[in-house]
């Protein structure tokens, strides 16, 4: 067993890691989060670096599927505000939000909580995603630039896969130019789409 800090390399004997601590291009007895994790050949770099870029794409499809429950939960809340809207409107004409006798004139609104098996879940997949995003740092602090580029095409595969634009405007918007505000008309996402939808 040795140490060689010169350039700033950690090497455990033959044939063991070797764990640099700069920028490197290594392939061969390179190891990534533990000494179990050790490349001994090209064809386990390779599949390493295949790995990583499906990790990414996991990381990726996490989020989507984090940012898609927060959605249907906002679904189900608008869904119950209209159920309550037309409740109210049959019934009476006060609004689902204040009583009959208010007379307060401005935005009303109405406050939904989600149950806590909803918020159970929101916790689990952030825990999730945050525990992906951690095991990705600590794998690109290998200072490896393979396994670099890996992070990077995983990302870049992901976002392609998992989170396509989709927007719905309004068909009635005013050109640009013609009003005085434009913000007015808001672009949001028009649901689930994509393979990670």
């Amino acid at each position: 067993m040795s140490h060689h800090n010169g350039g700033n390399a950690t090497v455990l004997g033959a044939g063991s890691c070797s764990m640099e601590m700069v920028w490197n291009w290594q392939v061969i007895d390179s190891c990534f989060l533990s000494s179990s994790w050790q490349v001994k050949n090209k064809s386990m770099f390779a599949a390493s670096c295949i790995g990583v870029v499906f990790l990414v794409v996991t990381l990726e499809f996490m989020r989507r599927v984090s940012h898609e429950w927060d959605a249907f939960l906002l679904r189900s809340f608008q869904r119950r505000l209209r159920l309550q809207q037309a409740a109210a409107a049959s019934a009476a004409p006060a609004s689902c939000c204040d009583g009959p006798e208010s007379t307060f004139v401005g935005p009303q609104f109405a406050t939904f909580r989600a149950t806590s098996l909803q918020q159970l879940c929101r916790a689990i997949l952030h825990g999730i995603i945050l525990g992906l995003a951690y095991l990705i740092m600590l794998i690109i602090m290998s200072f490896n630039g393979f396994i670099f580029i890996s992070v990077i095409l995983g990302s870049i595969l992901g976002k392609f896969l998992c989170d396509w634009m989709v927007v719905r405007i309004p068909c009635d918007a005013p050109v640009l130019g013609k009003e005085k505000d434009q913000r007015t008309y808001s672009v949001s996402a028009a649901g689930p789409t994509g393979c990670c939808a």
